[in-house]
């Protein structure tokens, strides 16, 4: 068996050897970020395997039985000097050489991947980079073009001028977490234009100065994989949705889906969180949460005149499931034809609540009880739970209820349903006042649900309560002991004056 050297592997030949790492950035440039309606606040990341590169004049496999495959035309930093905690004005001088690459995607693969793009975008030849390497020396960062031409039209055209972040930050930032080693390359993300090509096209990128250096072009022709079937008992399958496909074509237009007008000014109109509207949900506080069981915690809010916080008629996904975390809400209408068309597609108010759900929190939704639509599906729950939500609550139904246990997030529901949710419902506001399960929830307010159901404590009770609870589990346990060793609950549940005597001196003995 031989054995070809990296120095030697032609799919390496527009580098100075095989990479350590491939990091690429998500979302970088604006015109990418209006596109998909969101701005992130700093740059975040994923790896891709090093034999995913490919040289250019190579071809890329879209899978057979698939049919969302996406070029993205972006600039390649190849790094040249180690890097470990470089300061953002040092960085630039850490990166050795810039050049074309092109980071394919499978959209049909990407649901599962939870963020991480590891099987839709670390396939073989799914990152062809070069041809030719410009000395990062010789130029300033802030000048270079980016362009790419599928089958000889101009599809991109954009410069690091578009850049949200600029690139020798991605250095500074990478370099804070580990070492950015000679030869690791960095994909610095793609601008607006991305989208689905076919076998048979041919995807060209370019990156320069104008009138200045050149990467050349970098020619990438797609073909059609062979007849060779996913295994669905070791993996997940392949599978799309009109989410996955205006993502993979850049709009719901040009994936030849219906719009729906009105969807821009919804966005304007829905109400902001006011995030000082509740105290944070402290990691003392939700461990003390974590151990205390809901009806421990009904019994002291009870105690304190507080009966209609449980929210009712809704159950685990998965059995045995536990979530602690402060409230992000979601209100569903009743559907209308019409307020469906102006509120339901486009980036509603579902879709904006959950790729706005941050760590810690619950997303809990208003479906007025109605379990005869789903109200969220695997990808949305993919999605909360990539954003390291806390879990979701909804008094409707979920629908790929299977697929939704399988994604790992903590899921109270309703019942399950195949419908999607515009059969009885409008995604209508988020981060307002709502009623789930016959309660009013408040952004903010923390939600904890075990096998006895799901309640709303609120923020500025949570503290005494908690402790009161785990004051009264304990009692209880001393209780249960004495009644497992064979005396009567009369007198001892609740304790009378000689009982309590007793439990006190026990306590005061340990």
């Amino acid at each position: 068996m031989t054995h070809q050297t990296d120095a030697s592997d032609p799919r390496f030949s527009g580098l100075p050897g095989r990479p350590g790492k491939i990091i690429a950035v998500h979302l970088s440039y604006a015109s990418r970020a209006d596109q998909r309606g969101r701005r992130p606040a700093d740059p975040s990341y994923f790896f891709k395997p090093a034999s995913s590169v490919a040289a250019s004049g190579s071809t890329v496999e879209r899978p057979a039985g698939t049919e969302l495959l996406a070029f993205e035309g972006e600039i390649a930093l190849v790094i040249g000097e180690p890097a470990r905690r470089v300061p953002l004005a040092d960085a630039w001088r850490h990166v050795a050489w810039v050049t074309a690459a092109n980071d394919f995607g499978l959209y049909d693969l990407r649901a599962n991947d939870k963020g991480s793009n590891v099987r839709s975008k670390g396939g073989d030849g799914y990152t062809p980079i070069g041809p030719s390497l410009i000395d990062a020396r010789t130029i300033d960062p802030g000048d270079l073009r980016l362009r790419t031409w599928v089958n000889g039209d101009l599809v991109q055209h954009d410069s690091t001028a578009g850049l949200i972040f600029p690139l020798a930050q991605f250095v500074a930032d990478l370099s804070q977490h580990f070492t950015l080693e000679p030869g690791d390359v960095i994909l610095t993300g793609t601008p607006a234009g991305s989208s689905v090509v076919e076998p048979g096209d041919v995807v060209e990128v370019e990156v320069d100065v104008p009138g200045g250096a050149t990467s050349g072009r970098l020619v990438t022709k797609v073909v059609r994989g062979p007849d060779v079937s996913f295994d669905a008992s070791v993996g997940s399958l392949p599978s799309v949705d009109d989410v996955q496909r205006a993502e993979a074509w850049g709009s719901r237009e040009a994936a030849g889906l219906p719009d729906a007008e009105g969807a821009e000014a919804q966005v304007a109109e829905t109400p902001k969180a006011d995030a000082s509207a509740s105290p944070a949900l402290s990691p003392e506080l939700r461990a003390k949460l974590e151990r205390t069981p809901v009806a421990g915690l009904s019994q002291q809010l009870r105690k304190r005149g507080l009966n209609n916080v449980t929210i009712d008629g809704v159950r685990a996904l998965t059995p045995g499931t536990k979530i602690v975390g402060t409230a992000k809400t979601l209100r569903f209408v009743p559907n209308r034809e019409d307020l469906f068309v102006s509120h339901g597609g486009g980036y509603n108010a579902q879709k904006r609540a959950f790729d706005a759900v941050g760590e810690g929190e619950v997303i809990v939704i208003e479906a007025r009880g109605e379990a005869g639509s789903g109200t969220l599906g695997d990808i949305l729950a993919i999605r909360a739970h990539a954003r390291r939500a806390a879990g979701i609550v909804t008094d409707g139904g979920v629908r790929d209820a299977e697929a939704v246990a399988s994604v790992g997030i903590p899921v109270f529901h309703n019942g399950s349903h195949p419908a999607v949710l515009g059969r009885k419902h409008v995604p209508w506001d988020l981060d307002v006042t709502i009623g789930c399960g016959g309660t009013t929830v408040q952004p903010g307010d923390i939600i904890v649900g075990d096998a006895d159901g799901v309640i709303v404590v609120p923020p500025a009770l949570a503290e005494e309560v908690v402790d009161a609870a785990l004051a009264q589990e304990e009692e209880d346990a001393w209780i249960a002991r004495q009644v497992a060793q064979g005396h009567p609950v009369d007198g001892l549940f609740p304790m009378n004056a000689q009982w309590r005597a007793r439990y006190e001196a026990e306590r005061g003995e340990g």
